[in-house]
């Protein structure tokens, strides 16, 4: 596959004539909306064939193998979900939530159906386990509740492992943020607990890390993960490396590949290579400009939505070099608006960045939305490994 950055001029026939392929493998692959139009400066993944059978195995066995993980919500679009499938290893089901005494919270929505069409796939299904408090935010006194009291974190770690017998889930991700300086440890060994628990089932526990450049880094997110010790205790990481820019703050790539590459390098100091899997967001921000700290926010966006969106408002996408990542302004209703996103430019940078590392894999926040670019892409840079 090959990527082409849209010219002035240029139009889906005369770039399918131009690269000798269908006009339908251009429409389809990069998801584009009747009647397909295109914007300077957009992205478009080409498939060099239409015969997805005919490419060369001796290639496909050269690419390099890697795990593929995706975290979803129970309320995501079934079509989605099936359309996102064969790309995965793990589809992380989020989330369960869990009480000061130890007892199973699980999602409002019954996620039966993503466990089943998971394995139906060759995917494991994963159970999610957050500590969200009544208000659906991440809660550190309910994590001191619980891991600092021996019998409350064996009953949660009983009950998770139980649910795991009895629905077919295929391993568990600790996702635990805004963790305690003072519970670092207590943390790890809840980890290294429920490590031992699970893979005596015969299934792996990962849990996700905040993305630090140092054991110093001061500040909530950070202090309450070690990543030598959590890389220790579980089988594998996901470094959350995106939200840079996000939804309280200024207009920025989301995943800046700068700021990725230094989280991935300090992560190497603790953590061995084939423990770690790079984050990778599926989605981007619109934010009114000016920025006013305290007052603006951003509005989320998907990756496809984004391009129709300049397509709409005849904006030009540009490329920021730095972060790897594209982006465009617009003025709409006498605002001016700043759009940051993922496409296949900004994507390929992270995939060369797991394969100059030689990690483990990459996992995705979030699946909720289909980029069928994406994962063309990683299909075609990566050997998916199963479970």
């Amino acid at each position: 596959m090959k990527i082409y950055v849209v010219r002035p001029g240029d139009t889906v026939d005369t770039i399918a004539t131009s690269q000798n392929i269908s006009p339908q493998s251009i429409i389809y692959d990069n998801q584009l909306v009747y009647p397909y139009g295109l914007a300077i400066g957009q992205a478009l993944l080409l498939s060099v064939s239409d015969r997805p059978d005919s490419a060369d195995s001796s290639e496909t066995a050269s690419l390099l193998p890697a795990y593929a993980g995706g975290y979803a919500y129970p309320f995501i679009s079934r079509w989605v979900l099936e359309q996102t499938l064969p790309y995965l290893s793990y589809l992380f089901i989020f989330s369960y939530g869990f009480t000061t005494e130890g007892e199973l919270i699980p999602p409002l929505l019954d996620d039966t159906f993503m466990i089943t069409a998971a394995k139906s796939y060759g995917v494991a299904p994963v159970l999610t386990l957050t500590p969200f408090g009544p208000d659906g935010q991440f809660n550190n006194n309910l994590i001191t509740q619980v891991v600092n009291n021996p019998s409350a974190k064996q009953q949660l770690i009983e009950n998770i492992t139980n649910q795991v017998l009895s629905r077919g889930f295929e391993g568990v991700d600790i996702d635990f943020e805004y963790i305690l300086a003072e519970d670092k440890i207590p943390f790890a060994e809840f980890v290294g607990e429920m490590r031992a628990a699970v893979n005596a089932l015969g299934y792996p526990v990962s849990v996700a890390l905040a993305p630090k450049t140092s054991d110093s880094q001061t500040g909530l997110l950070y202090e309450g993960k070690d990543y030598q010790l959590l890389g220790e205790a579980a089988d594998f990481v996901l470094l959350m490396t995106y939200e840079w820019g996000y939804t309280y703050g200024p207009a920025m790539a989301v995943a800046p590949i700068n700021k990725v590459r230094q989280v991935v390098e300090y992560a190497l100091t603790k953590i061995p290579a084939e423990k770690i899997h790079l984050g990778i967001p599926n989605y981007g921000y619109d934010w009114t400009l000016p920025f006013v700290k305290g007052a603006s926010k951003a509005v989320t966006i998907g990756n496809v939505e984004a391009v129709q969106i300049a397509i709409a408002q005849g904006a030009s996408i540009l490329f920021d070099e730095t972060s790897q990542a594209p982006y465009f302004t617009y003025q709409k209703d006498g605002l001016t608006h700043e759009a940051w996103f993922e496409d296949v430019r900004s994507l390929s940078a992270k995939f060369a960045l797991v394969k100059e590392y030689q990690l483990r894999g990459m996992s995705y926040w979030q699946i909720m939305q289909l980029f069928r670019a994406n994962w063309l892409l990683l299909a075609d840079t990566f050997t998916v490994l199963p479970p």
